[in-house]
């Protein structure tokens, strides 16, 4: 049987929720929801870093240009694509908000993670919240900080400041464990209720 208290997931600050001093209390959430941070260090991202970590498959990118031309349908915005975004293709526009993403991931320090516990990478979700953070629930990261929209951010050209990146399922988790942390920087520990908890 797998070792379920043992599920590792990746979280990253972004720069906004650092600049706004949110750091200490995304962790004081996470520990206090009983997952154990098991990696942590602030860094300075490069372009290059972050370009590995946002996925190049062309599904996910044309995915990222589907939900833009969604947010100006859903909020009656007016856009001409082809002038704004020098094509309707989504694939095109999802490539211009990928750069987007990069540029904001490499605005400013980040604070990076691991985060391990049962179900680790579904219980972190749901301390975030969706993606969006004027749909994210009250009591979520997303919902209590940010009131950001996908309307807001297409029409200023720049990613949604949306406070904290955590991977979306086991496979991203593993991808971004390997990428942003070496094996010796993350640390088996038990922490002082585990006996109680598990």
């Amino acid at each position: 049987m797998p070792k379920l208290h043992e599920e590792t997931t990746f979280v990253i600050v972004k720069p906004d929720g650092v600049k706004r001093g949110l750091s200490g209390e995304i962790i004081r959430r996470i520990e206090q929801r009983g997952l154990k941070i098991v990696a942590l260090e602030m860094i300075w991202a490069t372009a290059k870093e972050m370009d590995l970590h946002y996925p190049k498959d062309k599904a996910w990118i044309t995915g990222l240009g589907t939900n833009t031309i969604r947010g100006y349908t859903e909020f009656k915005i007016p856009v001409n694509f082809k002038k704004e975004y020098g094509s309707a293709d989504p694939y095109k526009i999802g490539l211009r908000v990928r750069k987007w993403l990069v540029d904001f991931m490499t605005s400013g320090p980040v604070v990076k993670m691991a985060i391990q516990g049962v179900h680790a990478i579904k219980m972190v979700r749901k301390i975030v919240g969706p993606t969006i953070p004027a749909l994210a629930e009250m009591g979520t990261i997303r919902g209590d900080y940010s009131i950001d929209s996908p309307a807001l951010a297409n029409g200023r050209k720049r990613a949604v400041r949306n406070i904290i990146h955590a991977s979306g399922n086991s496979a991203e988790a593993a991808h971004e464990l390997r990428m942003w942390f070496r094996r010796n920087q993350i640390h088996a520990y038990t922490r002082s209720e585990e006996d109680v908890m598990f």
